[in-house]
Formats: C-alpha cells, sequence, structure tokens
C-alpha cells in the first residue's frame, strides 16, 4: 500500500536515485531539494509498504495568485498504477487550501503522458518556454489551472 508522507531532509538520499533515472543530465541536485524545504515549500513522496520511495512531488506556493507544481515524479517501475494522480491531487488540495487563484506547471514539449495527466485536471497550454531544460536544450510547455476560489 502507497502512502504519501511530508518529504524531510532524510529523505533526499534516497530520491536522487529515482531523480537521476528519470532526468538524467537535467536532474535536481540535493541542494535543490534541500532549498526547496528551506524555503517552507510543500513536498509529498509516496511510499511503499517497506519505506521505499517510490513517487515524489513539491508545489510552491506564493498565495494569493499562484502555486507552481515544482516536480512530480513516480518511479518507472511504479508508473500507470494512478501514482501521479494521488501525488497531484495531493498538491492541487494544497492549493485549493491556500485559496490561490491559478497553479501552474512546465513540462516537457516531448512528455505527452505528463502533458494528458495534467490536462485531465483542467490544465490548458498557456507558453513555450524555449531551450528551458539544460543540457539537452528541451523546450517546456508551461500549462495553468484556474482554481475556482
Amino acid at each position: 500500500m502507497i502512502q504519501l508522507e511530508p518529504l524531510r531532509w532524510w529523505h533526499i538520499a534516497d530520491l536522487m536515485p529515482l531523480e537521476e533515472d528519470l532526468f538524467g543530465a537535467e536532474k535536481w541536485s540535493e541542494w535543490m531539494f534541500w532549498n526547496e524545504l528551506a524555503n517552507g515549500h510543500y513536498y509529498r513522496v509516496a511510499v511503499d509498504d517497506d519505506g521505499t520511495i517510490v513517487g515524489y512531488g513539491g508545489l510552491a506556493v506564493n498565495a494569493p495568485e499562484e502555486a507552481w507544481v515544482q516536480n512530480l515524479a513516480v518511479r518507472r517501475d511504479a508508473q500507470r498504477r494512478g501514482l501521479g494522480r494521488l501525488l497531484l491531487e495531493d498538491l492541487l488540495d494544497r492549493s485549493e487550501r491556500h485559496q490561490v487563484r491559478k497553479v501552474l506547471l512546465e513540462v516537457a514539449v516531448d512528455n505527452e503522458p505528463a502533458q494528458k495527466l495534467y490536462a485531465t485536471y483542467g490544465f490548458e497550454p498557456l507558453a513555450v518556454r524555449r531551450g528551458y531544460y539544460q543540457p539537452s536544450n528541451t523546450d517546456a510547455l508551461v500549462m495553468v489551472r484556474e482554481n475556482a476560489t
């Protein structure tokens, strides 16, 4: 059974192999995750019965105007089981509790499965950031969802 827990400093080292596998050269560093926690951003980890991290997600809330989904990742062998939805729903619930007007995110233009997931939750394309992901120079699609406030 998967449970969502707050991301704590001791989880960071354990999620780095997942970050490396999913994002390669464009992965976040441990310092970046530490910085997110130090800034009080909302982060959750999905853990299985033995405490292994199978996914994580983060949200930076700038109430009341907006919130940004910072990360959403699910281990490859755990994908297509609803964990991405579980994490995203938790982040969106947090944004609604803070009564932010809109939630934004960036997703690689070639990541169609993620874009479809986000569209299911009311996210719509807003803009393209050319060469956003480095070093691959991949464009990012900025998506936005208006919250009912």
